[in-house]
């Protein structure tokens, strides 16, 4: 008894000790939880997000084939696009020698026939002023006043006035480019001078009209023999007076104020003017008819017009 009761006296001070030497069962067997540290989180992250690859290395082969492919791409692209812009540029080209073509064809016509009314015009003042000189001015013949109409008073039925508007329009728009004949192009430049010395020439053949043959025509020339020529009839002068010299008709006409008539100053107006005609005819107007058919003829070979 004093055992058992010594016994329970030492339980009861030392209860820690007792558990501890005596676990219950049920409590040995406690889980713990599975710790994870850092470093193992960063590895299992690494091998999930960024897997390990295994890159084979190419054979040189296979790199210059990758390279030429590259290389021949990008020059059909080129060749391409400069196909494109010189099949772009053809096209214009051939447009403005068709327009260039057609204005300088309708001048080359126009120009023959000034050219022809001139050398008829020279005939006509050939005749006035023999009969100025040879005969006594009272009783004129049929033909006079056709012929010093044509002399003395139509003076745009006789001027040529070149066009140049497609020309001007290619040289300001920097469009001469396109033609790619050097010859071509220097052609054009002659033809600029030409036509500028043309338009130089119909100025000086002006002047000369306004001063002195248009106070020699109000003075002396009767233009009521002009108004019955031209009664009923709105067709030009020119042909007015081809009409009438083939015609049986005659219009009576004088010379006014011909007691102040002098036949050598009136012979002397009439050849300088015809001098200054000739002029014009053999140098400005035939330096551009030949300039105009030689540019015809370079387009005509080497466009299709």
């Amino acid at each position: 008894m004093e055992e058992i009761n010594d016994l329970r006296d030492d339980t009861l001070e030392n209860p820690v000790n007792n558990k501890s030497e005596n676990p219950p069962a049920e409590k040995s067997a406690v889980i713990q939880p599975d710790t994870i540290s850092p470093n193992q989180e960063i590895e299992n992250m690494e091998v999930h997000h960024h897997p390990h690859l295994k890159h084979n290395s190419k054979a040189w082969k296979e790199y210059l084939l990758e390279g030429l492919m590259i290389f021949l791409a990008v020059m059909l692209g080129f060749f391409a696009e400069n196909l494109r812009e010189n099949i772009g540029e053809s096209h214009r080209e051939q447009e403005f020698a068709k327009a260039l073509y057609k204005e300088l064809l309708d001048d080359s016509t126009v120009a023959a026939t000034k050219l022809q009314l001139r050398l008829e015009k020279e005939v006509d003042m050939d005749y006035l002023n023999s009969y100025i000189r040879d005969s006594s001015l009272t009783n004129l013949p049929k033909n006079f006043y056709p012929a010093f109409t044509t002399s003395l008073y139509l003076f745009n039925t006789y001027t040529f006035e070149p066009k140049d508007g497609i020309l001007n329009q290619l040289k300001n728009s920097g469009s001469l480019r396109y033609f790619k004949s050097i010859g071509l192009q220097k052609l054009l430049g002659d033809i600029s001078v030409c036509i500028n010395n043309m338009r130089s020439r119909n100025e000086q053949e002006y002047q000369y009209f306004a001063s002195p043959l248009k106070p020699f025509l109000l003075k002396y020339f009767d233009f009521s023999w002009l108004d019955q020529l031209r009664k009923n009839d709105n067709s030009p002068a020119i042909d007015l007076i081809n009409a009438y010299r083939k015609s049986n008709n005659f219009y009576q006409s004088k010379i006014l104020n011909l007691a102040l008539f002098n036949k050598e100053e009136a012979s002397n107006t009439i050849l300088f003017f015809k001098q200054m005609l000739i002029s014009t005819r053999t140098l400005q107007l035939q330096s551009y008819i030949v300039t105009n058919h030689r540019i015809l003829d370079e387009l005509r070979k080497t466009y299709i017009l």
